[in-house]
């Protein structure tokens, strides 16, 4: 498929072996808080099961640590334990977000397609002092905990020693019921009566997991929801041309424009995606374009991988396998170059492995859009009831379409993070250097499900 060129050396050398090396990345990476090893995205961030359930702890309970050296404690598995108000302070300042922390208390992120956060020096220090938690009277939590051998509600380590040093910040911590605090606050809030959506997940009790998946129908409401959003989709083939005959010489400029005329089509499909969109005439014209200008890389690249994948990876695959670049190119490809291409080889093979449906395709695609942490948005409460109301409407779907694939929802939720740093690092990729890239990804991906 590839010429024989100097480019035939980097596959082999280079671009082949990523494809090991994604598929044991997971198990690879360390936690960015203690360096033990990381189970996943959690909380917006790569890391361990210790320090997820510690974050969610601190933040439900609203706790308040205190510091017997400097504020500068090492973190390390071995250590991590003996200073807990480092410990959560590292957690903040890794990006670990909050926000993705279930009001409920219950396991599972309050939204997985919140990313990494990036906060002020102030917020931080209002966080650790309990500041931050006296403007939330209004919000409770359950004390449900994670199941990293610690007790959440009575101050205990992980290595279940009393923890005198921390005290919570008020005595607001109201035991809820379940599902049904959510309800109240998402599914209840008075938005337009084409909204009105009361989820049976709600009755899902904290121990569902356990019990063998049983046959029940789909939420009439999910139902109608998801058919407006998969309506609202152009899953019509690509346009743009993607043929070139045999024994023709792609250039470094022909394949450049051709990613260019591809970005552009798939562009204008997101444009017209937004205006058919079910929501469409409750939110303005300025956070549309708000949320436009800061997603519309995530979801070109969550389209390319799921609903025009054959395309991309089959048309476009042969077009790049025609462009022979030069030493030159080769030399110059760029560290943050080869970080994007591990991870989009990683993502492909998951999405490959998912095999996403066009209706979860379509929650996702909401999902990631709706994003309420965008800077400039004038109306951030009515978008995060939005993104709830089809967090839950996927859940819904994939429990009822896949009963036997029990982690398939968060899977699918964790891929968005990692679409959205992947977006966000590409931007710094020069220009000069997406045809390699392309070329590079595309035939290491086609490479590897051949082989399958």
């Amino acid at each position: 498929m590839f010429p024989a060129t100097d480019v035939e050396q980097m596959s082999s050398s280079a671009v082949l072996p990523m494809n090991s090396m994604a598929n044991d990345r997971v198990d690879q990476r360390t936690c960015l808080i203690c360096g033990d090893r990381a189970t996943g995205l959690h909380y917006g961030i790569i890391s361990c099961e210790g320090c997820k359930g510690f974050f969610k702890r601190s933040i439900c309970n609203k706790r308040v640590y205190r510091c017997s050296r400097d504020k500068n404690c090492v973190m390390s598995r071995k250590q991590r334990n003996r200073c807990q108000y480092c410990r959560l302070l590292k957690c903040l300042q890794m990006g670990m977000n909050r926000k993705a922390i279930r009001e409920d208390g219950m396991p599972g992120g309050r939204n997985k397609s919140i990313g990494p956060v990036q906060i002020s020096e102030e917020e931080i220090e209002r966080i650790m002092s309990g500041q931050e938690f006296e403007g939330e009277a209004n919000m409770s939590w359950s004390n449900n905990g994670d199941s990293d051998h610690s007790s959440p509600g009575n101050g205990v380590s992980e290595s279940n020693q009393p923890s005198p040093v921390s005290t919570p910040s008020s005595s607001r911590s109201v035991e809820l019921n379940g599902f049904a605090a959510l309800r109240d606050q998402y599914i209840g809030t008075p938005v337009s009566t084409h909204y009105q959506y009361l989820p049976h997940l709600f009755s899902y009790s904290a121990h569902s997991a356990l019990v063998p998946p049983q046959a029940r129908s789909l939420d009439p409401q999910s139902h109608s929801l998801i058919n407006q959003l998969v309506s609202a989709e152009d899953l019509e083939p690509l346009g743009t041309p993607m043929l070139i005959e045999d024994g023709y010489k792609v250039t470094q400029a022909e394949l450049f424009a051709l990613l260019c005329r591809l970005a552009d089509e798939l562009l204008f499909r997101q444009i017209a995606w937004i205006k058919k969109l079910p929501f469409f005439c409750e939110l303005s014209i300025k956070d549309y374009t708000c949320l436009l200008s800061s997603t519309w890389q995530e979801l070109i690249l969550l389209s390319s991988l799921t609903v025009y994948s054959k395309q991309i990876f089959g048309d476009l695959a042969d077009v790049t396998s025609k462009y022979s670049p030069s030493d030159d190119e080769l030399h110059r490809f760029s560290e943050e170059g080869m970080e994007v291409m591990e991870r989009l080889i990683y993502l492909f093979r998951k999405f490959n492995q998912l095999k996403v449906s066009n209706e979860e395709y379509a929650c996702m695609k909401a999902i990631n859009f709706l994003n309420q942490d965008i800077r400039g948005l004038t109306n951030a409460s009515q978008l995060e009831q939005l993104n709830k109301r089809y967090w839950y409407v996927c859940q819904d779907f994939t429990e009822y379409k896949y009963p036997h694939q029990p982690n398939r929802f968060p899977d699918l939720m964790m891929c968005l993070p990692e679409i959205r740093y992947i977006a966000g690092k590409m931007v710094n990729v020069p220009l000069e250097q997406l045809p390699l890239l392309f070329k590079a990804v595309l035939h290491s991906c086609k490479t590897s499900v051949s082989k399958e």
